[in-house]
């Protein structure tokens, strides 16, 4: 029996919608039994109300003997560099773009941590988040993994770059890339499932799967279910078979 692996969407600070879709996870496992590992995608943090008590909920579970499997997405690694350095930029940001501005979502983060004047000056900011985060979340954000994989899939934040070996792909691709990885229609020798990308419901591409449904901008957190290389959406009512172009 292949070993059934949960993927679970960017999270974006929602707590309240992570603890739901662990419920139906565990719903799921009371029925299904055998062992399991529960994939979360990334982007732990931003926009959400409560990103630290998502790094909390997903770090003492880790530390407490769950399988589980966090991996880094982008947002996590802004968030890492601003409390490592804060005038360190992304080079995928567009110019002008900080993990602090609005459209990403690092006020949010912080305010969960108790830090939320938004008159502070940028050295007294980042000042009070260095002494607001604990140390414990710190490492445990900078410690995760970028990849995980099992016999017929990989998984990961936004994709992988088409054509370049595993070993060689480049963090800055597996927590960013869209294009050329969206487009490209070849069989990756494995199934990926990412996120990163959000679309409107959970979509089996054939070669990928998209599990990014928004819930960073007010969508569902979406869960599914893998057993080799078979698929199903997961919800409050159970499994849906998660198909592929043609059905197949």
């Amino acid at each position: 029996m292949a070993l059934r692996t949960y993927a679970i969407g960017d999270i974006h600070g929602h707590l309240d919608k992570l603890r739901q879709v662990h419920a139906w996870i565990a719903d799921d496992r009371r029925h299904q039994g055998g062992d399991d590992v529960v994939v979360h995608i990334g982007d732990l943090v931003d926009r959400g109300p409560d990103s630290a008590g998502v790094v909390e909920y997903l770090r003492a579970g880790v530390v407490g003997g769950q399988p589980w499997v966090v991996l880094k997405g982008n947002h996590d690694r802004l968030m890492c560099w601003y409390l490592e350095q804060p005038s360190r930029v992304d080079p995928r940001l567009f110019e002008g773009l900080s993990w602090l501005h609005p459209r990403l979502g690092g006020l949010a983060t912080l305010a969960s941590y108790g830090v939320d004047d938004a008159e502070l000056e940028d050295a007294a900011r980042h000042g009070l988040a260095r002494a607001a985060v604990p140390d414990a979340h710190v490492a445990f954000l900078a410690g995760l993994d970028t990849v995980y994989c099992t016999d017929g899939v990989i998984f990961v934040h936004a994709g992988i770059r088409p054509g370049v070996a595993l070993d060689q792909q480049a963090e800055q691709d597996l927590v960013w890339i869209r294009e050329p990885f969206l487009s490209d229609t070849r069989d990756h020798g494995r199934l990926v499932i990412h996120g990163h990308t959000v679309v409107e419901e959970v979509t089996h591409y054939g070669n990928r799967i998209n599990i990014d449904t928004g819930a960073g901008f007010g969508g569902p957190l979406a869960v599914i279910v893998i057993e080799g290389r078979e698929a199903w959406r997961l919800s409050a009512s159970g499994r849906e078979a998660l198909l592929p172009p043609g059905g197949r």
